[in-house]
């Protein structure tokens, strides 16, 4: 593997995710191509090999992978200040638009108004429709893995809620290793090696501790204070997510809607208005955070919920990262993963009939809208941000037309 670059400052740092925050639509894997482009081909920050290994561990884990990916980069680059610096950079003009949505939502109304939030809640169909198109022809290619996405959302047909979501990413596990050990062990090895970070045994060890602890004390205070409840939703969210981006959306349903703290109407708009920013999807958490009722919300609830929800990743990639080069050759562990991941594409599934499909579609108009925008995404490769206006404008046109 080639050497990297010598060590940066968090102010080259802040500067090189700023632009990626501020430009970088399209979701996860658009993001990780983002990424590659800027850092690794014209920055030179680290090789291929390195980059490759690296987005694999992200992708391995739970929590948002590009968020991860470029935390680790920042650490790589910069020290603690550089993974802090890409954090922010990347994050920050997201969340503050979905912040500021949020704050202003309540005054859109009239035809144009509502018309436009209709539009909002319709092209989330075609969004995480088109992203089941995408995952299940890489993560279900073939019968066994169709068919433990297939039980996953027989698992929560039966069990809805955040314990049918585990159970079936547990089951999906277990099948994999089943279903799949014997073809992975066939499989070639990776060519890459470990990425060059900083992270030491001890601070691993730390950090997998602090993940598992807030894990399992966050419930236990959750019935303190809204704030506990908060934090304990959003940080289980962050912390059972497998793929990232969209399979968010039912882990927040399940922990924001079901309890009564936000519509099912708004938390619908809130997800279409996060497809037309750019930066990572986790920042819906600000708009969520800022709409929740009761207290705390607004800003307070904005970070509050941003912070639980990218904390268990960060959590888990720093206690990982000494340790991956290892697990990753292990077969049991890829078995499993490519079960786990056929999982997700269940659990997404099953999300887009309930809540999406079914708060979104309300007659024949508001169905052609949502096929139409998912055509554009998936026969025009429209970007998602241009799809969100034509839904906009769809809205505000059935809108009129009721």
């Amino acid at each position: 593997m080639s050497k990297a670059q010598p060590p940066g400052t968090a102010a080259e740092v802040f500067a090189a995710f700023l632009k990626l925050g501020l430009t970088s639509f399209g979701g996860p894997i658009a993001h990780l191509g983002y990424f590659r482009d800027e850092l690794v081909t014209r920055r030179k920050w680290l090789d291929d090999a390195a980059y490759a290994d690296l987005v694999a561990l992200c992708q391995f884990l739970p929590g948002p992978a590009s968020s991860q990916v470029g935390f680790a980069l920042g650490l790589m680059r910069a020290g603690w200040r550089g993974a802090l610096a890409a954090f922010v950079a990347f994050t920050l003009p997201s969340a503050l638009l979905l912040l500021a949505f949020a704050l202003t939502a309540a005054s859109i109304t009239g035809p144009v108004g509502t018309g436009a939030l209709t539009g909002l809640k319709i092209v989330a169909v075609a969004i995480i429709a088109h992203a089941i198109w995408g995952m299940a022809q890489n993560l279900c290619p073939d019968r066994g893995r169709a068919t433990i996405a297939l039980a996953a959302v027989a698992v929560l047909a039966f069990v809805p809620g955040p314990a049918g979501m585990v159970g079936a990413i547990v089951l999906g596990g277990f099948a994999g290793l089943v279903l799949r050990r014997g073809a992975v062990a066939a499989e070639p090895g990776d060519a890459g090696g470990p990425p060059v970070i900083p992270v030491t045994r001890g601070a691993g060890a730390a950090a997998l501790l602090a993940f598992f602890a807030l894990l399992a004390l966050l419930p236990l205070v959750a019935g303190l204070g809204q704030t506990f409840a908060l934090l304990d939703s959003f940080y289980r969210a962050g912390a059972l997510v497998f793929g990232g981006g969209h399979v968010v959306l039912p882990l927040l349903q399940a922990e924001t809607v079901a309890p009564g703290w936000i519509g099912a109407d708004d938390f619908l708009a809130g997800y279409g208005a996060a497809q037309a920013v750019p930066g990572p999807l986790f920042t819906f958490a600000a708009y969520l955070g800022a709409m929740l009722e009761p207290a705390p919300n607004g800003i307070a609830g904005a970070v509050l919920a941003l912070t639980g929800i990218f904390l268990p990743g960060f959590l888990l990639l720093i206690g990982v990262l000494p340790f991956w080069d290892r697990f990753r050759s292990f077969t049991a562990a890829k078995a499993a993963m490519q079960g786990t991941n056929a999982a997700v594409v269940g659990i997404l599934g099953a999300a887009l009939y309930d809540p999406v499909f079914t708060s979104a579609v309300g007659d024949m108009g508001d169905f052609a809208l949502a096929l139409g925008c998912f055509v554009l995404l998936l026969k025009w490769k429209a970007p998602p941000w241009a799809v969100v206006i034509v839904a906009g404008a769809g809205g505000i046109g059935l809108a009129h037309l009721g």
